[in-house]
C-alpha cells in the first residue's frame, strides 16, 4: 500500500480543510424593571416614584435598548402605565443614565456590579430614628400570653382587677393601650399593649417600681399558674400612623403581623407612608409599630372594625382606590411571613 505524506499533498495543491468552530452566542443580560426599581430604592432619592408605575416583566438591557413583553406595542388603558409606554421609557432612561456606563468602564464602577455590591450610604441615623416620631419618645410593649383553656375566664378576671389600677396610677409612667382575647387565630390567647412615655428610662422605672408592689407580685404568681407560655416584644411606632387613643365600642380588632426580610424596613416605611391614606376613611387605622427587641424586622398593624362584615367591606373598598394595588404589589415581596388575629377587647381595655 502506497503512503502519501503531507508534503506530497501540499505539492499537489491539496489544502487541509479546517473545521469551523461554532461561536457561542453570548446571552444578553436583561434586568427586569422590578429589580431596577429595588436598586433605585436602595440608592435612595425621588427616582423611585417614576419607576413604581411599571410592572415587573418590563425589561431594560445594559445597552439602553428597550424590550417590552408585547414587542413594543402600547398597553391598554386598563394598565398602570395608562397606555403611555413611550413616556415611561423616557422617564426610565433619565433614571438609568446615572447607573449605566460603557463596556470599557472599569468593572468596579459599572452599574451592573453595583446591583450586587451594595454601597452603604454614609448615614449616621439608625433606621428607628428615621421611621419614628422624633418629637416624642414613646416605647410600646406587646405581650402574648397563651392561657390554659380552662383558666381563661379566671385569667381575664385577674387582669381586670390589677391592670387598670396600674394604668390609672400616675406613679407609674405607663399606660395600658389595650387588652384583648384572640377570637380567630391563636386560641385561648391574651394580648396586652402598653405604652411607656419617655422610652427605655420609663420602662426601667416601671419595672423597678412594680418589683416593690406586693399586689403586682401576687398577681404575677397567680398568673403563672394559668399560663402555658408567654412572649413579648418592645416596639416603636411609625411616624405616619395614628397614635392609639381610647375609643368607644363595640369593635373588633385585627392585629396583622408581618415578618419582613432583613434590610427592608425603610422600604416598607416608604411605601406605607403613602399607603396609610387609603385606610383612613372609616377610622379603622389604630396604630402601626415595628420591633426593636424580640423578633426583629417585625411589623404590627392594628385595625378596628365594627364587625367582620365591616372589615370585609372596608378592605374591599381600599382596592377601588387608585394606588392601593401598587402598594400591595411592591410590599408583598418584602414579607417572609404574615399572620392575622381577630381580637375581642376585654372589659379592662381602653380600646373598646
Amino acid at each position: 500500500m502506497n503512503v502519501i505524506n503531507t508534503n506530497q499533498l501540499k505539492s499537489a495543491g491539496v489544502k487541509k480543510v479546517k473545521k469551523k468552530k461554532k461561536k457561542k452566542k453570548k446571552k444578553k443580560r436583561v434586568l427586569t424593571v422590578m429589580a431596577l426599581h429595588r436598586h433605585l430604592v436602595a440608592r435612595g432619592g425621588n427616582r423611585v416614584c417614576a419607576v413604581s408605575t411599571v410592572e415587573d416583566g418590563d425589561c431594560w438591557s445594559p445597552s439602553e435598548s428597550w424590550r417590552w413583553p408585547e414587542s413594543g406595542q402600547e398597553r391598554g388603558p386598563g394598565d398602570r402605565t395608562g397606555g403611555r409606554v413611550e413616556q415611561v421609557r423616557a422617564v426610565l432612561r433619565v433614571h438609568v443614565r446615572g447607573f449605566s456606563t460603557s463596556s470599557s468602564t472599569n468593572g468596579k464602577d459599572s452599574w451592573f456590579k453595583s446591583l450586587f455590591v451594595r454601597k452603604v450610604d454614609p448615614r449616621k441615623d439608625a433606621h428607628a430614628t428615621l421611621l419614628t416620631k422624633n418629637e416624642e419618645s414613646n416605647l410600646y410593649k406587646i405581650q402574648f400570653h397563651n392561657v390554659k383553656p380552662e383558666c381563661l375566664d379566671a385569667y381575664n378576671k385577674l387582669c381586670e382587677e390589677v391592670l387598670p389600677s396600674i394604668h390609672a396610677d400616675k406613679y407609674y409612667p405607663c399606660e395600658l393601650v389595650g387588652t384583648w382575647n384572640t377570637w380567630y387565630g391563636d386560641q385561648d390567647q391574651a394580648v396586652h399593649l402598653w405604652r411607656y412615655r419617655g422610652g427605655y428610662p420609663a420602662l426601667t422605672e416601671v419595672m423597678n417600681k412594680l418589683k416593690q408592689n406586693p399586689e403586682f407580685t401576687a398577681y404575677r404568681k397567680e398568673r403563672g399558674k394559668m399560663l402555658m407560655s408567654r412572649r413579648n416584644q418592645l416596639l416603636l411606632e411609625f411616624s405616619f400612623w395614628n397614635e392609639p387613643v381610647p375609643r368607644e365600642g363595640p369593635n373588633i380588632y385585627e392585629l396583622r403581623s408581618y415578618q419582613l426580610r432583613p434590610g427592608t424596613m425603610i422600604e416598607w416605611g416608604n411605601y406605607w407612608a403613602r399607603a396609610i391614606r387609603f385606610r383612613q376613611h372609616n377610622s379603622e387605622a389604630v396604630g402601626g409599630f415595628f420591633s426593636q427587641i424580640g423578633n426583629l424586622y417585625m411589623v404590627h398593624h392594628l385595625w378596628a372594625y365594627k364587625d367582620l362584615q365591616s372589615r370585609e367591606d372596608t378592605r374591599n373598598g381600599a382596592w377601588q382606590q387608585e394606588g392601593w394595588d401598587e402598594v400591595v404589589y411592591y410590599t408583598v415581596p418584602l414579607i417572609q411571613h404574615m399572620d392575622s388575629r381577630i381580637m375581642i377587647p376585654t372589659k379592662a381595655s381602653p380600646l373598646q
